[in-house]
């Protein structure tokens, strides 16, 4: 198959309470294709991996072949990264609390104390993120409910991930997803993240 890049289901400026129009259209538009075609040309050279759910090369990394391994890592995963982002942001601005009595509030509860825990642990993963990647949620093979950080590309589906599972919730803190409004504050970034988060999307993820 030949990979393409999502549609957003909303305006780049919709999300302006949190993130601005113009970071929102070279994320989406430039870096995000980006990884699509990179993907695309990585390959071309084995055309009997083109058939391949992208879920299942990267759940195989390191059985990928060598010389397009590093690749499919970077770019695959900046690409499932991206479409599995735009998905768990919302501009619903009613829909920025999880709501009590639910599953995911339930599981919160159950794993972190309270909600407010929970958003100071993911804080603190982000910070502590040194250079580019990811802080994702992640429900373990047991049911239990994890935060882990990932470098780079690098997701929780990946073979060479070193701690594995279902994302639920995930934030990009590359400096390409927040540098325009909030340049270094990264922190300032990640508070405002919540104002956005579809948590209806995440507490289908959940299952």
């Amino acid at each position: 198959m030949t990979y393409v890049l999502p549609q957003l289901k909303y305006a780049f400026d919709a999300l302006e309470k949190s993130i601005d129009a113009k970071t929102m259209e070279i994320h989406h538009d430039k870096h995000h294709q980006a990884y699509v075609d990179n993907l695309n040309k990585a390959l071309e050279s084995h055309p009997e991996l083109k058939d391949k759910d992208l879920e299942e090369l990267l759940s195989n990394i390191d059985l990928l072949p060598e010389d397009i391994r590093m690749a499919v890592r970077n770019n695959g995963g900046g690409h499932w990264n991206h479409t599995f982002f735009w998905d768990i942001l919302s501009p619903d601005f009613q829909n920025y609390e999880v709501k009590e009595g639910s599953k995911l509030h339930d599981m919160i509860q159950k794993y972190f104390g309270t909600y407010e825990e929970f958003t100071t642990q993911f804080k603190n993963a982000a910070l502590s993120r040194f250079g580019s990647g990811w802080v994702w949620l992640v429900k373990m093979s047991e049911g239990s409910l994890k935060i882990i950080s990932t470098p780079n590309q690098d997701n929780p589906l990946m073979s060479v991930s070193e701690i594995q599972g279902k994302p639920v919730l995930g934030l990009d803190v590359w400096e390409h997803a927040y540098y325009l409004r909030y340049q270094n504050r990264r922190a300032d970034y990640v508070d405002a993240f919540w104002n956005i988060v579809n948590w209806s999307k995440v507490e289908e993820l959940l299952g």
